[in-house]
């Protein structure tokens, strides 16, 4: 799990303040999934689910591009794959 205030030991990725819109953690999510899916495939079937990654990688990046003007593009691409990959458990609820 991440911490909150330091680099990530898995990932290496650090917590951000960053504003995150909903669209780019969608997008991610759907990359990751896509490149997931490449698990066990071979043949036509791998270059197929590749492609499908791979065009869902470059929307991610392109959003992103587009969503940074002004600002750090990397420290958004970054604020998202943490977001996507190590989610944060909500705070318990207070009894």
């Amino acid at each position: 799990m991440c911490a909150a205030s330091n680099a990530c030991r898995t990932c290496g990725i650090s917590s951000l303040d960053v504003e995150i819109p909903d669209e780019l953690i969608e997008l991610e999510r759907a990359a990751e999934a896509a490149r997931e899916a490449l698990t066990g495939l071979d043949g036509d079937e791998h270059a197929a689910q590749w492609q499908r990654w791979y065009e869902a990688a470059v929307a991610v990046q392109h959003s992103i591009s587009e969503h940074a003007a002004g600002t750090d593009r990397y420290e958004l691409e970054m604020a998202v794959k943490k977001a996507v990959r190590h989610p944060q458990a909500p705070p318990a609820a207070a009894a």
